[in-house]
């Protein structure tokens, strides 16, 4: 099974391209935070390379911008190709199926105000406090009645 599931910033505002057959597209990259800190007690960040394709392509160059907070969610694509020098390169990026937005417009633009790290996302740890996050209590898993949701 190929499926990757990513949480982070983006690095640039994305681009919209279209390949010969008017096909929209766009690439960008994803900062992602990772689990751990490094020797000197930072957290350091992984950069995705991402591509989305159709109208959800034509949505994420339209309302993000450099550092949104988004989710992705798709699978992973490697490929290879000789450069100029005739050197072997290999690629790898994630072809997303879906690009989630996790913040609003007022956040964004706040955020940009004040010009944090593309990368400032903390992943969340499991000390949260139930007064923060009404889940926290729960345990391992929550169930939701099929009739709730009619």
């Amino acid at each position: 099974m190929n499926r990757v599931m990513l949480i982070g910033r983006l690095t640039t505002k994305p681009e919209l391209k279209y390949t010969s057959s008017n096909l929209p597209f766009a690439r960008f990259s994803v900062a992602v935070n990772r689990t751990f800190n490094n020797a000197q007690g930072q957290r350091e960040a992984d950069f995705i390379n991402v591509v989305v394709w159709r109208k959800q392509a034509e949505n994420v160059c339209n309302y993000l911008d450099k550092g949104s907070l988004v989710s992705v969610e798709g699978r992973i694509q490697t490929g290879s190709y000789d450069d100029k020098d005739g050197n072997k390169r290999y690629t790898m990026e994630v072809v997303a199926d879906s690009v989630q937005f996790l913040e609003s417009k007022t956040q964004s633009q706040n955020r940009s105000q004040s010009n944090p790290s593309p990368y400032d996302y903390q992943v969340p740890t499991n000390d949260v406090d139930v007064a923060d996050d009404p889940f926290a209590d729960f345990g391992d898993s929550v169930s939701i009645d099929d009739n709730f949701l009619d």
